[in-house]
């Protein structure tokens, strides 16, 4: 099966500092893949540099086999690859309806439904976020939840294929955490977008994702089904260090924190 989204030897350098390290990761059609490491791992650079806010040092990344390495990040979006951001970063002097109306003026046309405004696209969006009642409120007037569902809103607003989600659910309690998990899964399935995402909620990513890829110090060094990667000898020590990964080696226990 071809991949929708390659990335392959992709390394990011500062100075002597090498924050992503000859990363290769696929992911296809309708997939949701889980990209989780400690602190520092890497993550948020990977997804900086695939979404085209920062240059690649070497490596490349192809999206449906076309080469988007090195494009700014406005023609990444309208190639059909958009993120989001930990820390939400919504216009606060616009509405919450204008917000995600940028999105569906900035993304790619032929992406939105036929008959469709980019207006009615909004009010659309808005509505599979669960934002319509608020959509002439300012973003400054919701709760951190009501934000990060715009943070999501504004991203589905340019039609993306790929969808990079950078902790959706951090900050979140138990519920709203449930309730952003059942709008993700609801993105990949109604949607039809894939979807990267970075989540140190645990409970979050191995209920979503297909596959997880483990990254630490720069370097993947575990990927598989979340059962597995969550046993895994290396991934265990990352997160827990190298003698709690000894102690455990003979019953490996699921990875439950970051």
């Amino acid at each position: 099966m071809n991949a929708l989204l390659q990335v392959e030897n992709l390394s990011k350098q500062f100075g002597g500092l090498r924050a992503v390290d000859s990363v290769d990761l696929e992911l296809h059609e309708g997939e949701i893949l889980g990209v989780i490491g400690p602190n520092g791992a890497g993550k948020t650079t990977l997804f900086s540099v695939i979404a085209g806010s920062m240059p690649a040092t070497s490596g490349r990344v192809l999206l449906n086999g076309r080469r988007i390495t090195g494009l700014p990040a406005n023609r990444v979006v309208r190639a059909g690859v958009c993120r989001t951001h930990q820390i939400v970063r919504p216009f606060s002097n616009l509405t919450v309806f204008e917000n995600v109306y940028v999105g569906a003026l900035y993304g790619p046309a032929p992406a939105r439904r036929a008959g469709m405004s980019p207006r009615q696209d909004t009010a659309d969006i808005l509505e599979f976020a669960g934002l319509r009642e608020r959509s002439e409120d300012l973003p400054g007037s919701l709760t951190l939840a009501g934000r990060k569902r715009l943070e999501l809103a504004r991203a589905l607003a340019t039609r993306p294929r790929v969808l990079l989600l950078d902790e959706v659910a951090a900050g979140l309690n138990p519920v709203e955490s449930q309730r952003l998990t059942d709008l993700v899964r609801r993105v990949r399935g109604e949607r039809g977008v894939s979807i990267i995402m970075i989540e140190h909620v645990m409970q979050a990513v191995m209920s979503l994702s297909d596959r997880v890829a483990v990254l630490d110090y720069g370097r993947k060094i575990a990927e598989g089904t979340p059962d597995s990667v969550s046993r895994d000898e290396r991934v265990i020590a990352a997160y827990l260090g190298q003698a709690a990964a000894e102690k455990r080696a003979d019953e490996p226990e699921a990875v439950t924190g970051a």
